[in-house]
Formats: C-alpha cells, sequence, structure tokens
C-alpha cells in the first residue's frame, strides 16, 4: 500500500497538501525530517501516515492531554488503532493501554513528555520495537523558543534508552533559525531532512482594532458572527471572568477556560465549547496548543499576546478546515505595559542560571516591541508577519485591516528630521524620553514636568510640530522606529535612542513616507463557506453528525469535519463510490457512518 493509498483510505483525501509527501517520502526513508509548518497545514498527516506504513509502533510525544485525547479519537474514528499514557486514564485504563501496546494492537502511542521517565515507559523502550519517535510542537525543546518546557529535555535521554535508534521526526508552527538549530542539536537528529511550507495562511483575515471601548468593540464582533464558534484570549485570569460575564449579560452563550478554575470545571467548558454546546470560549493562553476544532471561524485576542509567536499560533486555531476566518487583536498601549511586567516576573524562573535568564528576557523584550510594532503599523499586516517568520513577500495581501482601509500616503521626511533632530538635541542635554515624552516635546506641552526644563527658551526644536495632531506624531514616532530609523531601549521605561539610520537621514537625501488613515476601516467579516450550498440539506447533515457525536461521546469535528460536510453537501453523494468522493471521507468512515449520512440526503433532496 502506497502513502497515497492510506491517506486516502484512512483519512479520505485525494492529495498531499504542501510538503507533506515531501516529509512522509523522508520519514520512509529512514531519516530524520523536521516539518515547520502553519498551524491547520497538517502536520499530524506527516507522521501519521508513515506511522501505518512502517513495521513496530510509533510514539508521539505531545504536550497536552487535551490534544493526545482529540488526536486519539480521530484515529480512532478512522480505524487506526491508537491510544495514550497520560495522567488522564485510571489505573484500570491505564493497565489496559499497557496490555494493547504489548500485544501489538497500538500502531500509534502518544505520550506527554514527563511520561517518558516513568517505570512504564522505560519498560515499552525495552521491549517493544519503536521505529519512529515523532516529537510535536518541537520549539518547546528550545530556550530560545517563546514556549520553552523544561520537561522537553527528557526527550534524548528517552531516545537513548532505545535498544535499536528509531528515525526521528519533528515539527512545530512556529521555528526560528535559532530555535530549528536547538531543535537539531537537543534531539539529536542525524542530517535532517528539513523542510519549511511557509507560514501564510491565505483564508485569515488579520485585523488591528484600537478601540476606545474593548468590550463595545468585542461586543459588535461576537455579535455580528453569533452562532459561530470563536475563542476570545485575553491576558488575564481576571479579564477573563470579567468579559466572561458581561458577554453572558449581553445575551452571548460563553464559557471560560484559565489555570486558576478546578480542573473538573476547565474540563467541563472545554468540551461544551468542542461539542458545539457553547459557542465562544473566553480564555487565557492556558488554552492553547490542545485545541484541534476544526470548524473555528474567528479569534479575537482582546489584548496584545507578548509576541508574534504565541500569537501566530492562537490566531491560527481559526479556520483550521481552510474555511475563511478571522483574527482581529484589539490593541492598547496598556498591553504592553501588562506584557512587560509578566517579563519581568517570568524572567525570575529558578529552573535557569543567571545569564540564561538575562538572556531570555532580552529576547521576550525584543519580541514584545516586534510585536507591538505589528499593532501600530499602518502596511499589510500579513506582508509584516511573514517577514518576520523569514519569508519575503509583497506589502500587499488585500485580506487584513491595513490593505482594506483606505489610506492615503504622506511624505513624511521633514517631519523625521524634526523628530531625529528633537532626540538628538535632548541627548546632548543628557535627557532622555520616550513616544508619550516625545511627542509633548515636539507639540510645545506647557506641563509642568517640560516648563522646569526652560524647554520653550532653550530648545529650538520645542513645538516644533505643534501643527500636527498628537495621534499622528505618535504614528510618526513609531513608524520610524518599526522601520529602524530610530530605536528604542529595553526595560520598564524605555526611551526613544538614535543609531546609524538616524544619522543617515540628517545626512543624506532621503525619503520617508507614511499610510494615514483616511476614514474608518470597514469592519470585516469572513465571508460564510456555508453560504455556497444548501443550508436545510448543511443543516440537517449537522444535526445527524451531533446525534452520532453525542453516541459516540466524541467531539463533532471528530465523525466529519464542516469542510466535509460542506463538500458533502454539494456533491449530495447517493452511493458508496459518490460518498467516498466526498473530501475526508475514508472506507472506514464509508463504513461506520455512509448509510446514515446518505439517508440525510435523499431525504432533504
Amino acid at each position: 500500500m502506497t502513502a497515497q493509498d492510506v491517506l486516502q483510505q484512512y483519512f479520505g483525501y485525494d492529495t498531499f497538501r504542501k510538503g507533506q509527501g515531501e516529509l512522509i517520502a523522508h520519514i520512509l526513508a529512514g531519516e530524520d525530517t523536521v516539518g515547520i509548518m502553519p498551524t491547520g497545514a497538517g502536520k499530524s498527516i506527516c507522521y501519521q501516515v508513515p506511522a501505518l506504513m512502517l513495521p513496530g509502533m510509533t510514539v508521539v510525544i505531545s504536550p497536552l492531554i487535551s490534544l493526545m485525547h482529540d488526536q486519539v479519537a480521530a484515529l480512532r474514528a478512522a480505524g487506526i488503532p491508537a491510544a495514550y499514557l497520560n495522567s488522564s486514564l485510571s489505573a484500570e485504563a491505564y493497565r489496559s493501554t499497557l496490555s494493547d501496546v504489548y500485544n501489538g494492537r497500538v500502531k500509534i502511542l502518544y505520550a506527554a513528555p514527563e511520561r517518558l521517565e516513568t517505570e512504564s515507559m522505560r519498560n515499552i523502550a525495552k521491549e517493544i520495537p519503536i521505529t519512529m519517535v515523532t516529537v510535536d510542537e518541537a520549539h518547546c525543546v528550545s530556550q530560545w523558543g517563546q514556549d520553552f518546557r523544561p520537561s522537553y529535555l527528557k526527550i534524548a535521554s528517552f531516545l537513548e534508552q532505545l535498544p535499536c535508534r528509531p528515525r526521528i521526526s519533528a515539527f512545530t508552527a512556529t521555528a526560528t533559525k535559532e530555535v530549528c538549530e536547538d531543535i537539531v542539536r537537543i534531539l539529536g537528529l542525524h542530517k535532517p531532512f528539513t523542510l519549511t511550507t511557509g507560514f501564510d495562511r491565505e483564508n485569515l483575515y488579520f485585523g488591528v482594532q484600537q478601540p476606545r471601548d474593548k468590550f463595545r468593540a468585542l461586543y459588535a464582533i461576537v455579535k455580528k458572527r453569533a452562532g459561530q464558534s470563536g475563542i476570545v484570549y485575553c491576558i488575564s485570569r481576571r479579564l477573563v471572568e470579567e468579559v466572561c460575564e458581561k458577554l453572558c449579560a449581553n445575551g452571548i452563550p460563553a464559557t471560560r477556560y484559565h489555570a486558576g478554575l478546578p480542573d473538573e470545571e476547565r474540563a467541563r467548558n472545554q468540551n461544551a465549547f468542542i461539542c458545539d454546546e457553547i459557542p465562544v470560549m473566553v480564555a487565557t493562553n492556558a488554552f492553547g496548543m490542545g485545541i484541534d476544532k476544526s470548524n473555528v471561524s474567528y479569534v479575537v485576542h482582546y489584548n496584545m499576546p507578548k509576541n508574534m509567536e504565541s500569537y501566530y499560533q492562537e490566531a491560527g486555531r481559526a479556520g483550521r478546515d481552510g474555511s475563511p476566518a478571522d483574527c482581529i487583536l484589539l490593541y492598547s498601549g496598556q498591553d504592553v505595559r501588562t506584557n512587560r511586567f509578566m517579563i519581568e516576573q517570568s524572567s525570575e524562573n529558578e529552573m535557569l542560571d543567571a545569564a540564561a535568564r538575562a538572556r531570555i528576557r532580552s529576547l521576550d523584550e525584543e519580541r514584545l516591541r516586534l510585536m507591538t510594532y505589528y499593532c501600530t503599523r499602518q502596511e499589510c499586516l500579513r506582508s509584516y508577519m511573514l517577514r518576520y517568520f523569514g519569508e519575503t513577500t509583497e506589502n500587499y495581501c488585500g485580506n487584513c485591516s491595513c490593505c482594506r482601509t483606505n489610506y492615503e500616503t504622506l511624505d513624511m521626511t521633514i517631519e523625521a528630521k524634526k523628530i531625529v533632530s528633537c532626540i538628538y538635541r535632548l541627548h546632548k542635554r543628557d535627557l532622555h524620553f520616550g513616544i508619550g515624552g516625545l511627542t509633548d516635546i515636539l507639540r510645545g506641552s506647557q506641563a509642568d514636568k517640560y516648563t522646569r526644563y526652560r524647554f520653550a527658551e532653550t530648545l529650538s526644536t520645542f513645538g516644533i510640530m505643534q501643527e500636527t495632531s498628537e495621534k499622528l506624531c505618535r504614528e510618526m514616532i513609531r513608524h520610524l522606529l518599526s522601520e529602524e530609523w530610530i530605536t528604542q531601549s529595553e526595560g520598564k521605561f524605555p526611551v526613544l535612542q538614535l543609531n546609524m539610520n538616524s544619522v543617515k537621514l540628517l545626512r543624506e537625501d532621503c525619503r520617508i513616507t507614511i499610510n494615514v488613515v483616511k476614514e474608518a476601516p470597514p469592519e470585516a467579516a469572513a465571508v460564510s463557506a456555508d453560504a455556497a450550498v444548501d443550508p436545510a440539506l448543511l443543516a440537517a447533515l449537522k444535526a445527524c453528525r451531533a446525534a452520532i457525536a453525542s453516541k459516540e461521546r466524541v467531539p463533532a469535528y471528530v465523525i466529519f469535519t464542516d469542510a466535509t460536510l460542506r463538500d458533502m453537501a454539494a456533491k449530495r453523494p447517493q452511493n458508496d463510490m459518490g460518498f467516498l468522493s466526498v473530501s475526508g471521507v475514508g472506507r472506514v468512515k464509508l463504513e461506520k457512518y455512509g448509510d446514515a449520512f446518505m439517508k440525510v440526503i435523499r431525504e432533504n433532496t
């Protein structure tokens, strides 16, 4: 059986997505591999297909219990013998799983990194032929990564215990050059085949808003998408509670998730969201890597995350089935201060030595700075994001709030020289200010904290931009920062600094432009993919799916994704061959569910 045959028979797809075929071929050839693929690009197929074709068992190291549960449920629904070992199992269930492993009834075994040091896993390593070990969310192994987990360092010692070295595959959605090098070094990969498929998710709309009233903006977004599944990320537990309570009070069915809740309530709330009982989940980033729900149609960040990697992963929970989806970030200056405080707190991690803490804190500060530029820029958001991850792209995508906004381009060369000259003259007096302070000085503020310096009498650049609005002045300073004409110090109170580009700006003939909004941006909403099919038939198919999912006690998307139901509603298959032509339908699912869904199609046609 070829990889293509396995893909069709078990997963119901006729062709591989970008990069999947290459990675699978190299794994089957016995090579170590590293796959860097965006959320929703199909990383799991890359190790699940070869796992079914290789002799012996594959061990998948995964960071979260919820993720293991969902993936194993989906594999079993497709007729694939899979299991997991983690702390959620009862003693009886744990023994039963071990029995299945030893009797050859498990092809894919999921385990948390902490589980690798247990006696049961050590015995499995000695007695069961393991032909592949897959490390999911592999960026967690690196201190340079945004989600470093010391438990991932246990993987290398587990690999050393194996009687025969298996092929090793590692996958992540986000990895810089330094993180990739760490993955290869720490896991001990042998000349791995490495493939980055690209970070662009064309089906996602990216938007940034800077509302005066965040909850009012959020309510408008959620209200417009009533009935659709959405995630609202908040920066703190307190905000999660507050936002969830307000949404419910305003008639929006919502639930909550954060680390301060009892385990039982977290599990209950997550299950209600995953099973489409409650459409809106308000959560901290604790509700993260374990979410495998395919029909999330929007993700709203109530606060700016502390880095682009986190934002990309969390926003990427939307549109996993390829349908149009929205990723909207509600930004305010307070978000920067809150994130900086959290960075200071996390830098006290006692598991790291002083040098490592200092290095990570410096890196976190730089990531925060670049995340802030994303939120305050007036040019293509997707282009900025892709360049951050090392991809070259045009500065227009047509599917972000900047590209959809009516802008005019202003020549700000003179204003740029004024800004740099003011910073230079202040530095000569050994005075240093941040964006707010410099804006006040350029606009000639009469506040006491400036009059005591007698700037009006002694500083030639004081009030030199008094005709420029405060908002535009700040935007111009931020634009110079994002384009690196000037820089900003790290720390709790960052101040503006000059660099070699600043000197070039003053001495050479440079032209600097900025895009300025002419009118408020239109609120964007993803075009509903459901509009292309008969809504009555689609609703009936969803009802059939919900009944089966309830009976089998699994999330609805484990039976079929929304994308599969839409293709089913469009093709309206009447026989087995027609049903197999639906994207996402394999032979096992045809046998298990075909009759029930084709009956619904006949009754609604």
